[in-house]
């Protein structure tokens, strides 16, 4: 399609702007006064800011921001708006002042915050950033612009590119955009943007299934293209490609919008085929109407030429094609441009001059033919540059619009003529400020308007007034002419905001003034209150140091006076200590000598005494030990020789059948078995014995040695007395006498020690003694519970021996019992009469079955034996058994199809289906249909994807059912069974004649259909033990399968209640993004009026919903009793979802990333947080956790003295989860609309462009964007092992079939 309509316009300038400005009455110069902050024109900086310090008639002296002072007319300085955003604006009709100084003003702040988009209306400026973003091209962003409204995202290409491409799809009219600006302001890049863009919106590709690769080759062998660094016009640079930038997805992406824009791929028209090469110009001529096929053409052809060099002729002056290569790219260039080659090599090589007489034709010198060879490829790159600017027209309209959206009274404005806009493009955003400028270039939203100028007029604000009213009497009471206002917003003429602002500023300085004389005389009354107390603390200071040393003097003379008393009392006391410390060594020598002796006598006597008694104690203890042992070994002997006895009574008994032969080789395995354990229990006691026995050799040998050692010390006592004595009398009475005491001391000190050891020794021999005791003990306890086994064993053996004959004499009948079952095995019908003689035999097999063997029944039982007598079978035919089976399947269907409801918290429709298909045996078989029937009734009762009731019932009963199976199921051929067939083929009598047993008590069993009996005790017996004592079961094919379509059922479920949620709470947080200003500024500057209160709960309100709507869900969740372990999941996910929601409008709305609305999301996310707090962590998990991302970068937002912050403080401690590009763009789009407080400090920017240009290659830190994931977030497993355990034996079954004899093992278990 072609376009013909201009929809928006787009330009690119340079960082140093350039304007020729249209001069622009802004109102009365009296509204500039001294103290008022201005621009003034500057020759080197365009323009500066500063403050009026003096006023002379119609000049004005100025102090700019850099210390200068300058004189400027009145008429020539403009007012600066302080009350900008620190960010600027995203659109710069916003602006109070719309001058030249504004405008730049807020293009440079913008850019210095790497936002290089801004509108202007419709209007979208770009300044060149001379660098790549690719985070703000991303699939991921192209995305977000898709669809939405102009204006409600920050300033993007895409967004014009958006509202283009909807206009024509919607409107059904073509539409351009026009792309203009100065050279290497990136008009090119731009148009790539666009072009990608309006290719990801068509989703047309025309690769053919073809490569990139193999289509940028086709396309380069079709036109005789190589690489860049070939072509003379490409390789002036040095530089051919760039990091990160895919020339050929490019070409590709530029063919692809091509063919949206309506530009064929095909050729349509072609070239001239003789094209008017003059010497005067060397134009081309070709037809308006292009294909991309001649465009590339063209192209191509202009690289050709670049390449054609020229060397001298024959003739002088002349020139020729230098080489073979030089004529390829003359006659390449000649059949794209669809031209005679010889007039091509003409036009270049000479020059045409036409005289009133003839024409003239001169040769060129090389230098000259490359002139002309320039020359002529530049007329032909601008020719088909005309072509496009002669081909998109643009149409201009702006505040028409908006005027008329605002209900305002307005004439029709004249505009400048399309022809003229492309005449003058570099005034294409001057003329949208003068047609702004010319009608009311300054409009504010009503709470804006009130919170600026709100003060001019107080007693509005005290009244019960909605906004629009009280601006209306604001500027009523300011005498103001000429203004409207809208719906939503006021407009004011050219001066009138420079007005307001002045009348404000007088209140402001009358305000300051007041201010100022109350801070005054606070310092004046401060400083005399200081001055009052210092000088009575002055004058308490030296009273108190007179006092002190009055007080010194006295303390002395005290001083003096104790020491003087303290050292007589210490010299008296010396003298008595001495003599003291005298009376008591003496007295304690004589008294030590005295006890040494008659401790050492006495300590003798008892270590003898006590060595005595032990003695006699182990002596006794051994005898009657060794007695002991020897009657258990004597009894031990006599019991196994009984045993004996009576296996060979056995032996001679089991000869007469076969099966007592099978039994015969069972018990004799088992007697060996037990008599291998009596031996062995033998050995163990003999090898206990034998040590026990070495233990008292060797404490007997340790005794014998003490009691040597003890002999010897009484001998060597004895000895050293008589020595002693014998000294005492050879030697002098005193002298001799210590001597032979002190050696006499030592001795007995050593013997005595001696025996210390010994009788340490005994004692750890009397421990080992009663150690060995112990142990000995327990064997022996040991002994007696086999013994008691043993003889437990033999009972059983002569029970089963008394049942074996019973059993004998109905061989016969039971023979011929087994062929009727052989013919009725698969019979579903249950008989609830038994012949009398069948259950007599059932109920003595019964009794002797251990519970082993029952529970091992289970596994051989099957609803398909049961049996009727044929006395006792009804007169009406027997049904088949797929009628039966049919019947039955279909009742179970009807029955799950309904609403059972839940027994406690387990539902019953889970419980009913597990239990039929495990009684059925359906999972062992190889075809069935009744689990396809279970899936189609799932697949039915959620065909309601919106109620969330039905689909919380089902998610409860699916995940149920599924954990049985997981528990239950295994794979066919598992090793879990091979222990069951080993225990089965035992060849053991005691074994053969239990499985007889146990087959003759299951076919009875089967005959009544078990509703009470063992069969379905054993069942709900094994389940009553919990989920982990399920009995597992060899899985068929059919049965797998239908666990794997149960879990995609489960998956699929546990979507749509996700999904379900989402779309309930999307409309609210959509309320909660969009909340309107007026409400939000409401709700952070305070109530001033009954609106604003109802603006406040309305904002409010919005939170309040999306927690009633996630309580609504949990209780529907938790009344269906869905596993919380899917409830914390489900709840999981959709934080996260609101976490992305929230997270990615902060970084694209502009409006969103402010103070006021960073206090309005915490409010709203305390909401969340006390929710999360009064579901507990069952239900809600880490729910809470998945919001750190807009919990972290509001934080930020409502964080103070931000210029104070670090990177490091930032990054590591406020926002440890946001990555730089975050926290960049989070940092430069902040604007505090509450306190006028500005974002982090230029330091801290600057750092974050350093990190983000050093990863610009990471294809994923430059993704700023969170994505929602919709993954299902767990497993069969996960779910398996986070669910309890479940009790189904006393579930209730639904009175469908409670009544049905083909269900009674549904039935409870009475005990």
């Amino acid at each position: 399609m072609l376009f013909d309509r201009f929809s928006c316009f787009l330009m690119d300038c340079l960082p140093l702007f350039r304007w020729e400005w249209i001069e622009l009455t802004l109102g009365s110069t009296e509204n500039i006064i001294v103290g008022s902050e201005v621009w003034v024109e500057d020759p080197q900086l365009a323009w500066l800011d500063g403050k009026v310090s003096k006023i002379t008639g119609q000049d004005a002296e100025i102090e700019t921001s850099n210390g200068k002072k300058v004189t400027a007319k009145l008429s020539k300085i403009y007012p600066k708006d302080m009350e900008a955003p620190a960010g600027g604006v995203d659109d710069m009709t916003k602006l109070s002042y719309l001058h030249e100084p504004g405008v730049l003003e807020n293009l440079k702040t913008r850019y210095e915050l790497n936002e290089i988009y801004t509108y202007t209306g419709n209007i979208l400026i770009a300044i060149n950033p001379f660098q790549r973003l690719p985070h703000l091209y991303d699939g991921h962003m192209m995305q977000q612009y898709k669809g939405a409204p102009f204006g409600e995202l920050s300033p993007h290409v895409f967004a014009v590119a958006d509202v283009a491409y909807r206009a024509m799809i919607n409107e059904r009219k073509s539409n351009s955009i026009l792309v203009s600006g100065e050279s290497g302001a990136g008009k090119t890049e731009t148009t790539k943007m666009l072009m990608r863009y309006l290719a990801f919106l068509g989703g047309r590709a025309a690769t053919e299934g073809r490569t990139v690769e193999q289509q940028v080759l086709e396309e380069v062998e079709k036109y005789k293209l190589g690489s860049p660094k070939s072509f003379h016009y490409l390789n002036q640079t040095n530089c051919f490609e760039l990091a990160g930038v895919s020339d050929a997805h490019d070409y590709l992406s530029t063919r692809r919008a091509m063919d949206i824009v309506g530009i064929s791929a095909k050729e349509q028209v072609s070239f001239q085929r003789s094209m008017l090469l003059t010497a005067a110009s060397q134009a081309v001529s070709y037809p308006l109407s292009l294909s991309q096929e001649a465009i590339f053409r063209v192209v191509a052809a202009v690289l050709h030429i670049g390449n054609i060099d020229f060397s001298k002729g024959k003739e002088v002056d002349s020139s020729v094609p230098k080489d073979d290569q030089a004529k390829f790219h003359l006659n390449t260039t000649a059949e794209l441009l669809m031209c005679d080659p010889v007039a091509l090599e003409d036009a270049l090589c000479k020059r045409v001059m036409i005289t009133p007489e003839e024409v003239i034709k001169r040769s060129l010198d090389p230098q000259s033919a490359v002139t002309s060879r320039d020359g002529l490829a530049k007329t032909i790159y601008s020719r088909l540059f005309d072509w496009f600017h002669d081909n998109f027209q643009h149409v201009f309209k702006m505040e028409q619009e908006e005027y008329t959206k605002e209900q305002i009274d307005w004439s029709y404005i004249e505009f400048v003529d399309n022809q003229d806009v492309l005449d003058l493009l570099e005034k294409g955003v001057l003329e949208a400020i003068r047609i702004s400028m010319a009608g009311y270039p300054t409009r504010r939203p009503f709470f804006e308007f009130i919170n600026r100028f709100g003060l001019l007029a107080p007693e509005a604000l005290e009244g019960s007034y909605d906004e629009k009213t009280v601006c209306k009497k604001i500027l009523e009471k300011k005498g103001l002419k000429g203004f409207q206002i809208g719906k939503t917003k006021v407009f004011l003429r050219a001066g009138q905001m420079a007005e307001l602002d002045a009348r404000r500023a007088e209140v402001l300085n009358n305000a300051a003034k007041t201010i100022q004389g109350r801070i005054r005389t606070h310092y004046a009354r401060k400083q005399f209150i200081a001055l009052r107390k210092a000088t009575i603390v002055v004058q308490s200071l030296w009273r108190g140091r007179l006092a002190c040393k009055v007080y010194e003097r006295i303390k002395r003379e005290a001083a003096a006076r104790k020491i003087q008393k303290h050292i007589r009392r210490y010299a008296a006391r010396t003298a008595y200590k001495k003599l003291h410390i005298s009376a008591l060594l003496l007295q304690t020598g004589l008294r030590a000598m005295v006890a040494r002796k008659e401790f050492r006598f006495r300590k003798r006597t008892k270590a003898a005494t006590i060595i005595q008694a032990r003695w006699h104690c182990h002596k006794a203890a051994s005898y009657y030990k060794r007695l002991q042992r020897s009657a258990i070994v004597t009894q031990t002997g006599w019991r196994c020789r009984v045993a004996r006895r009576e296996l060979r009574l056995l032996k001679m008994a089991a000869r007469d059948t076969g099966a007592l032969r099978e039994a015969k080789d069972k018990l004799e395995k088992h007697v060996e078995e037990l008599t291998w354990r009596l031996q062995l229990e033998k050995r163990l006691r003999t090898d206990l014995e034998e040590a026990k026995a070495q233990e008292v050799v060797k404490f007997q040998n340790s005794l014998e040695e003490m009691k040597n050692k003890i002999e010897e010390a009484n001998a060597l006592i004895i000895k050293e007395r008589e020595a002693a004595k014998k000294a005492i009398d050879d030697a002098p009475p005193v002298i001799k006498e210590t001597q032979v005491l002190v050696e006499d001391t030592k001795k007995i000190d050593s013997l005595t020690e001696e025996v210390e050891n010994l009788k340490t020794t005994l004692d750890s021999e009397k421990q080992r003694a009663d150690d060995t005791e112990k142990k000995y003990s327990e064997v022996k306890e040991i002994s007696e519970e086999r013994r008691k086994k043993l003889e437990e064993t033999e009972k059983k053996v002569q029970q089963l021996q008394e049942s074996l004959q019973r059993l004998e004499e109905k061989l016969t009948n039971l023979e011929s019992e087994n062929k009727v079952l052989r013919q009725q095995a698969l019979s579903m019908t249950p008989n609830k009469y038994l012949s009398g003689r069948s259950r007599s035999i059932m109920q003595r097999a019964e009794s002797h079955i251990p519970v082993d063997a029952a529970r091992a029944s289970l596994d051989m039982q099957s609803p398909s034996m049961n049996h009727r007598e044929p006395s006792e079978v009804d007169d009406k035919p027997q049904k088949s058994l797929n009628e039966k089976q049919q019947e039955n399947q279909e009742l179970l269907i009807r029955c799950v199809a309904q609403h059972l409801g839940f027994s406690g918290n387990r539902p019953i429709a889970a419980c009913i289906i597990y239990k039929c298909l495990l009684q059925w045996r359906s999972f062992e078989v190889e075809r069935t249909s009744v689990f396809d029937r279970i899936i189609q009734t799932i697949g039915h009762a959620i065909e309601t994807q919106d109620n969330n009731d039905v689909l919380a019932y089902w998610l409860s009963n699916a995940s149920t059912l599924l954990l049985l199976l997981q528990r239950t199921l295994k794979a066919s051929g598992a090793a879990g069974m091979a222990p069951q067939r080993r225990r089965s083929s035992s060849a053991t009598l005691f074994g053969r004649m239990t499985q007889a047993c146990f087959f003759r008590v299951i076919f009875f069993q089967s005959f009544r259909g078990a509703p009470q009996g063992v069969n379905l005790s054993l069942i709900n017996g094994g389940i009553n033990g919990g989920v982990d004592a399920l009995r597992q079961v060899e899985a068929k094919y059919p049965a797998l399968l239908f666990k794997q379509q149960l879990t995609a059922y489960v998956e699929k479920i546990y979507g749509m209640i996700r999904d379900n949620l989402k779309k309930e709470i999307s409309p609210l947080l959509g309320l909660c993004i969009q909340a309107p200003r007026t409400s939000r500024a409401s709700l952070v500057k305070g109530a001033r009026s009954v609106a604003n209160a109802a603006a406040q709960q309305a904002l409010i309100a919005h939170w309040q919903g999306i927690v009633k709507s996630l309580g609504s869900f949990l209780n529907t969740l938790k009344s269906n009793h869905v596993p919380p372990f899917l409830v914390r999941k489900v709840f999981t996910q959709i934080f996260s979802f609101i976490n992305v929601q929230l997270f990615n409008s902060l970084l694209l709305r502009r409006e969103c990333c402010s103070f006021s609305n960073g206090e309005y999301v915490k409010a709203g996310l305390a909401e969340l947080e006390h929710w999360c707090y009064k579901a507990t962590d069952e239900y809600a998990g880490s729910a809470w956790d998945e919001l750190k991302h807009i919990r972290q970068a509001i934080g930020f937002l409502v964080i103070h003295q931000k210029p104070k912050k670090t990177l490091d403080e930032i990054s590591h401690d406020l926002c440890p989860v946001l990555s730089i590009q975050q926290l960049y763009r989070i940092s430069t789009m902040y604007w505090d609309d509450k306190y006028g407080t500005h974002s982090v400090s230029t330091d801290v920017i600057s750092n974050m462009r350093v990190l983000m240009t050093e990863d610009s290659n990471n294809a994923v830190s430059n993704s700023f964007l969170l994505d929602d994931d919709s993954s299902i977030p767990f497993s069969v497993d996960d779910l398996s092992k986070s669910m309890e355990q479940i009790d189904i034996a006393d579930i209730e079954p639904p009175p469908l079939i409670r009544e049905n004899s083909g269900f009674s093992f549904l039935l409870p278990r009475c005990d």
